[in-house]
């Protein structure tokens, strides 16, 4: 660690993960003068967008698991980082993503669409990388085994504490290596430790049983009875994928009078497709029995039930747990109030506009390392942890779903910490309209931009877009041409 002539600190920050929080972390960090290092265990970057299409083939349960919930952590089925399938496309608008200075805009030769494919989005951070020059500092195929405090005078003295960080090649013969740092940022996602219910008679069950994070292409469940266990957005489209494939899938959901008018315009076109209650037992015979007491024979059960939080690696002797998907204590989802702010989170909030916010904490922790901001005390940190798991309780908030925000004005006051622009309107619109549309017609939602020309219009014209200069062909890729008073008009063809 050294410091400047203003007295700024140059601190040396390892950052684990290459996906959207890492580079964003990356770029920040460099930006304020650290020496900052990012370890990806993968080949590339692009964390869950980087598509992996070989997965294991069998069965999780296989081993006869019968302790609820199973434990995954010792199996290749956790090896796999990215849950993408094939033919997953974006669930928001292009237009709403990207971080603040490099928009997320149509190029020519590439996927046009305004909700592309998921190679896309991989193309766009390698094209991030690219601009600020962030492939040097990225440690590829290089999995991190622990990170700890290092035990020193420093931390006797009042210090912030130093992390060692063990980490080894993917080459399983090559020898891990110890490097000390300054400061970590755990940056490794949430999507990647697959969240399984307990079920009676699961262990014994005879078909098969997965998660969708190994779903990739319907092809192996052809004439297949399946039954998709959990109804959100991962549940409707594996569905939706499988009724042209598959004999009969039912869709097992939480609620069946609670899905959305879109999944049952869906569910009312396909006579394979069913709706049904949750899942109440598995049968050794292959009978899958509901709570309504319908019950069917199945092949395959496909668990669409969501992801945890893990992070095996890290020991920080119990300061931060995990206690049902709450990751804890941290000061505004981002700094551990005991060990900040040489250890610092990025990503962990769910159900946000990801690109800005992930920018917003990747600034406040590159500044607050380098001497520029400063924390709240620790009393005050803590208090203000409380304050919200409070509010979370009083508002019946399951305790597994404290960081879904899904509140624009929280991204806002978030930004306030580091002087980050507040969410557009027109993205909190087109955002809060593709939910809209979603909920009408589930199928055809991110081919229509009916009701949404004009807030895309001022969207391409908007300082975010129009940052980068002239742009030939960004109106155009959206289809828009001008006319009288620069209203929009949108070409036939698209």
């Amino acid at each position: 660690m050294v410091s400047d002539r203003n007295g700024y600190q140059s601190k040396n920050v390892c950052v684990i993960g290459a996906g959207p929080s890492g580079l964003v972390a990356a770029r920040e960090l460099r930006k304020e003068g650290h020496n900052a290092v990012v370890l990806e265990q993968n080949h590339d970057v692009g964390g869950q967008w980087l598509y992996e299409p070989d997965v294991p083939s069998e069965d999780f349960l296989a081993g006869g698991i019968v302790s609820p919930p199973p434990d995954l952590s010792s199996t290749n089925f956790v090896q796999v980082h990215s849950s993408i399938y094939a033919s997953l496309r974006l669930t928001s608008p292009r237009e709403i993503m990207g971080y603040s200075d490099f928009p997320f805009i149509v190029k020519k030769g590439r996927d046009t669409r305004r909700f592309p494919g998921h190679r896309e989005l991989y193309l766009y951070l390698r094209d991030f990388c690219d601009a600020f020059g962030i492939w040097p500092v990225i440690r590829f195929r290089t999995r991190v085994e622990y990170v700890g405090t290092v035990v020193d005078d420093g931390e006797a003295a009042g210090k912030d504490p130093r992390w060692v960080v063990r980490s080894r090649d993917g080459k399983a013969e090559k020898k891990a290596i110890e490097e000390v740092y300054d400061a970590v940022v755990v940056a490794t996602g949430h999507y990647s430790h697959p969240r399984i219910p307990f079920i009676q008679g699961m262990d014994a069950w005879q078909g098969k049983q997965m998660h969708s994070h190994i779903y990739r292409v319907p092809q192996p469940f052809r004439n297949e009875v399946v039954v998709v266990v959990g109804s959100s957005l991962s549940g409707q489209d594996i569905s939706m994928e499988l009724v042209d494939v598959a004999r009969e899938v039912y869709l097992s959901a939480k609620s069946t009078e609670a899905i959305s008018h879109g999944l049952s315009k869906v569910i009312s076109k396909h006579s394979n497709l069913h709706l049904r209650p949750q899942v109440q037992l598995l049968g050794k015979d292959g009978k899958v029995v509901f709570e309504d007491g319908s019950w069917v024979t199945a092949d395959t059960i496909v668990y669409c039930t969501g992801y945890s939080y893990s992070f095996p690696f890290l020991d920080t002797k119990g300061i931060v747990a995990i206690d049902d998907d709450r990751v804890g204590p941290l000061y505004e989802h981002t700094f551990p109030p005991s060990l900040a702010p040489s250890l610092s989170f990025i990503g962990i909030p769910r159900k946000l506009i990801g690109f800005p916010f992930f920018e917003s904490q990747a600034k406040w922790i590159a500044q607050v390392l380098a001497g520029k901001r400063s924390l709240p005390t620790w009393n005050e940190m803590m208090q203000s942890v409380e304050e919200f798991y409070n509010s979370r309780d009083a508002a019946g908030i399951p305790k597994h779903n404290t960081h879904d925000i899904a509140n624009f004005e929280y991204c806002d006051r978030y930004g306030d910490y580091v002087g980050f622009p507040h969410l557009e309107e027109w993205r909190k619109e087109l955002c809060l309209s593709t939910l809209r549309k979603a909920d009408a017609d589930l199928e055809t939602y991110r081919e229509s931009m009916e009701g949404d020309e004009e807030l895309l219009m001022e969207a391409l014209q908007s300082p975010h877009f129009t940052q980068l200069g002239p742009q030939e062909f960004t109106l155009e890729a959206y289809g828009f041409t001008l006319r009288d008073h620069n209203l929009p008009r949108l070409h036939n063809d698209l």
